[in-house]
């Protein structure tokens, strides 16, 4: 996965538009034009913030299905794709949660988004939902039947969540990548806000060969430059909202504060050995 081809720098920093209640959600509010309001100022407040990516995610639907969600879910969601994109010019990606990829997929591809995240690609996962099961073969198949070039981030060792069988980081980083064939990997901690252990990070871009790797939550400010030591890129929502509280709406001042110290951190420690070059992704006017 050439992270510089689709978000224009080689290490990306991706934001998150958590979605308001969704139709069929246990809280689902009546008013479709709120979520998509509420999306859209969210989205606009992420890009003019410096963010190179945005991911569409339907958090609030909690408590999630495992697997497939409803069909209006994915209406929604499409909607709300679509009119992000009449605003901002980066990247998008989507989650459909619980562990919808292929829906998530199929959105995507139908309204040219460039990359989904899958939070279980492989392996058996036991969390609040339940068992769930890695659909890495039936997503790729789905994918090639598309003709599809979305991209798929999937988490290892997914947060909300814990592994049958005992641990393995290393392992569970080469079978995402080289069995599920991930175009690149997610390390989170253990919940919504909890950063991944450096050492863990390290470990992982090690096994990665290569693969880029994402820090899937509890990036702040103040961690930021420790975590992109070993890291190819970060998804932050948490820090970016009011107050750092994930109940309230993006803060632009929190978005610009984090952005200006995850680029500066990169501009004068490129671990990687590389120039950096930041986004020049722009509002449409």
């Amino acid at each position: 996965m050439d992270l510089y081809h689709l978000f224009k720098t080689r290490r990306p920093i991706i934001g998150v538009v958590h979605l308001l209640p969704l139709p069929t959600s246990p809280r689902w509010g009546g008013s479709l034009k709120a979520v998509i309001d509420r999306a859209e100022q969210e989205a606009v407040a992420l890009a003019s913030g410096g963010i190179d990516g945005i991911i569409i995610e339907n958090f609030f639907d909690a408590p999630f299905t495992k697997n497939q969600v409803d069909p209006a879910v994915v209406s929604a969601m499409t909607v709300v794709v679509k009119r992000i994109q009449n605003l901002v010019t980066v990247p998008i990606g989507l989650n459909v949660l619980r562990n919808d990829a292929r829906s998530a997929i199929a959105i995507a591809s139908c309204t040219g988004a460039q990359f989904i995240r899958v939070n279980v690609l492989t392996g058996v996962m036991a969390t609040d939902q339940g068992l769930i099961e890695g659909e890495a073969h039936q997503l790729l198949r789905y994918r090639r039947e598309l003709g599809s070039e979305v991209k798929i981030l999937a988490d290892v060792l997914v947060k909300h969540a814990r592994p049958l069988g005992s641990v393995n980081l290393t392992t569970a980083v080469q079978d995402t990548i080289e069995r599920g064939l991930a175009d690149a990997v997610i390390l989170s901690g253990w919940a919504t806000g909890d950063p991944p252990n450096p050492q863990d990070l390290e470990l992982a871009s090690r096994a990665a060969k290569g693969t880029p790797v994402f820090v899937g939550s509890g990036a702040s400010w103040d961690n930021i430059a420790t975590l992109m030591q070993a890291a190819d890129g970060v998804i932050v929502s948490s820090s970016l909202k009011r107050h750092g509280n994930r109940e309230q709406t993006i803060d632009p001042i929190r978005v610009s504060q984090f952005v200006e110290a995850a680029r500066q951190n990169l501009n004068s420690n490129n671990s990687k050995g590389q120039t950096e070059s930041v986004s020049s992704f722009k509002l449409h006017s």
